[in-house]
């Protein structure tokens, strides 16, 4: 088991109508027990000249913007209150975004982010969602990502595990990913699923073999094999039973996507690696090519050895001198 005992919320916009992340968070902390925190980063950039003009000084309007925020989000505080969970709240000047949830996250030692997902769209792939993104490449603390406001209800949880270590991932992920999803299912009374998508041509028969009668079936067959010995010793150390066990010849992206919507899976749980350079930006990874095509929520984990640059102290409100409007 892995123990949740703190829980960030980031919320995006106080302001908003609905709060289906902080509704899920609320759910899994009155499961396991856990202290909640409301966080909200002040990360627009402040106009020096503008905060000028208006006669205030940078330190006043930071307070004010900050003490408005604290209040609205202590308003949503009180209305957790009575489920009899403990909630803080805390609003921080501090940027880029996903940089001020990751500080955030760090000073409340929180063992798990949730976060609603950005909803927009756009045509560059690598665009979408790109504090959604840099949030998952860059944190070490594990992060939800809500995509839709179904409440938790003995929900399925599908691990996704790759034994072959694809892409140079560590041994130790899938057992992490197998640990988070194993507590976040017996919390929540729900159900543990395993998937697994393997290559059935990645068996080494020769041409050959393959062309022969019954050859295709062979290496169909011999992959199958091969992919059961490689998955099913540790999903056996989970107690994952066979019926919940989804090992599938296909590309991982088609195969998690097909299992996740057969078994109605409410959280898909996945390894993430951060990548640096242009082919982290243009190629990223599988679980972040996922996410604008799954509509449940997912749980990214990070190898426990992963570690991040970002620097722990705020960096406070961004100052920015104010543009020059045209016929100024």
């Amino acid at each position: 088991m892995y123990p949740i005992h703190r829980i960030l919320v980031a919320i995006k916009d106080p302001r908003a109508k609905q709060f289906p992340a902080i509704e899920k968070a609320v759910q899994l902390a009155r499961a396991l027990n856990a202290e909640v925190c409301l966080f909200h980063g002040l990360c627009d950039p402040v106009y020096a000249d503008l905060v000028a003009l208006n006669g205030q000084s940078l330190l006043q309007l930071e307070r004010e913007a900050g003490a408005a925020e604290r209040k609205r989000l202590e308003i949503l505080a009180k209305r957790m209150g009575h489920r009899g969970l403990k909630v803080t709240t805390a609003a921080e000047w501090d940027y880029p975004a996903h940089e001020a949830v990751i500080r955030a996250a760090a000073r409340f030692e929180a063992d798990l982010i949730v976060v609603d997902c950005h909803r927009a769209t756009h045509l560059a792939p690598w665009l979408l969602h790109f504090t959604d993104w840099e949030l998952l490449r860059n944190s070490t603390i594990p992060v939800l990502l809500v995509k839709n406001r179904r409440p938790y209800r003995r929900p399925k949880v599908l691990a996704a595990v790759d034994p072959g270590h694809a892409f140079d991932k560590p041994a130790t992920l899938d057992d992490e990913i197998l640990r988070f999803g194993s507590t976040i299912a017996g919390a929540l009374h729900g159900a543990l699923h395993a998937v697994h998508a393997y290559n059935p041509l990645l068996i080494g028969l020769t041409p050959a073999e393959l062309s022969a009668p019954g050859g295709i079936a062979k290496a169909q067959a011999k992959a199958s094999a091969q992919a059961h010995t490689r998955v099913d010793p540790k999903l056996n150390s989970m107690g994952v039973p066979r019926a919940r066990r989804h090992i599938v010849d296909g590309f991982a992206i088609d195969v998690i996507e097909r299992v996740t919507r057969e078994v109605h899976a409410a959280i898909l749980v996945m390894g993430a690696v951060s990548r640096t350079g242009w082919r982290r930006l243009f190629v990223g990874n599988t679980a972040e090519r996922m996410l604008d095509r799954m509509s449940c929520d997912i749980l990214i984990v990070k190898p426990r050895q992963f570690r991040n640059r970002i620097a722990r102290a705020r960096r406070g409100a961004q100052v920015i001198a104010a543009p020059v409007l045209p016929g100024a």
